[in-house]
């Protein structure tokens, strides 16, 4: 059996209720236990609805070790004021205790894989805090240096080298070092989190045409294909010119790219996937998935939204926490 804690996310977003649409999907006594940290009258009210077609417990913080495996248990923080689709300061700081919480969980033993749902980085900067993601927060949570924010689908899996960072501070991270430890990172989830014994990774470059010889840009010339040449499992493959390795589907033939900033991944990606993809950060202690969307504000409380990437990141939890556990 896995256990599973789930966080609600923003609970001015989508979050609550695509956890309840996942709850209905996956729940299973018998193969997974659930948790999810919610605030009881967030819950309750999304119960409103998704009528939830399981069992469930409402307990607090401090009775946690009460947890019912056969039921879903909603571990309550207290009362929370909602402010359907918009990021407040209350939200921000709600998203922000149960991230918190959750790590707690699973470090204390009580639960095995992190599913997310989205937080609004709006809601963070309103309520005072300085992550820009979950990834940095997990990271810093675990103290964890080596990290990656992986994008995985059935179609692709694609790691960025840098993360949230503006486009014009994105050539100073570059580096020989940033770039190496990208790879390291990624080829170790590929073998340990995927089981793929000799992965084949397609690294892109950082300019137009790929620098285009250095005509464009010199990244390419002094910086990545040194890397690339100097890799000794000589399963590192590039520079590929971004657009023209997208739009040839060269993905198909790699087992993971590396792309140098967000949006050079996530576009492409999200074209393909878009709620069907999964957001996991590789290089942690422990199995974190999440949603490749976001809070999703405008169609917030209206019981339309999509679970589908919900229900494929804890699928994939599941999926790696066992490859964990064999490897």
């Amino acid at each position: 059996m896995v256990r599973l804690v789930f966080t609600c996310g923003d609970i001015n977003g989508i979050g609550p209720e695509i956890c309840l649409k996942t709850f209905n999907k996956i729940y299973n006594p018998r193969k997974r236990q659930i948790i999810f940290l919610c605030p009881a009258n967030v819950f309750l009210k999304t119960a409103q609805i998704v009528k939830p077609e399981f069992q469930y417990q409402v307990i607090t913080k401090s009775s946690f070790e009460i947890i019912n495996k056969s039921k879903v248990t909603v571990i309550d923080s207290g009362y929370a004021k909602q402010t359907v689709g918009k990021a407040t300061k209350t939200s921000g700081r709600i998203s922000y205790n149960k991230i918190i919480d959750s790590v707690k969980l699973i470090q204390s033993g009580f639960a095995d894989v992190l599913i997310t749902a989205p937080i609004s980085k709006q809601a963070f900067h309103l309520s005072g805090i300085n992550f820009p993601g979950h990834t940095e927060l997990l990271a810093s949570l675990s103290h964890t240096k080596k990290y990656m924010m992986l994008f995985v689908s059935k179609k692709m899996k694609c790691g960025l080298t840098t993360i949230h960072l503006s486009i014009k501070n994105v050539h100073r991270l570059i580096t020989k070092k940033r770039i190496s430890d990208s790879i390291i990172t990624l080829n170790n989830s590929l073998k340990n989190d995927f089981g793929i014994s000799e992965p084949q990774i397609a690294i892109l470059g950082l300019n137009p045409h790929a620098g285009e010889d250095g005509n464009i840009g010199k990244e390419e010339n002094e910086i990545i294909s040194p890397v690339i040449k100097s890799n000794n499992d000589k399963n590192v493959f590039g520079p590929f010119v971004p657009d023209a390795f997208f739009g040839n589907h060269l993905y198909s033939k790699f087992d993971a790219v590396l792309g140098m900033y967000h949006d050079q991944i996530l576009i492409p990606f999200k074209m393909l996937n878009f709620n069907t993809g999964v957001n996991y950060t590789a290089g942690l202690p422990f199995v974190r998935t999440s949603p490749d969307h976001g809070t999703a504000f405008d169609i917030a409380g209206k019981g339309i939204a999509s679970e589908e990437s919900m229900i494929q990141s804890a699928s994939l939890a599941e999926k790696i926490f066992m490859n964990r556990k064999k490897s």
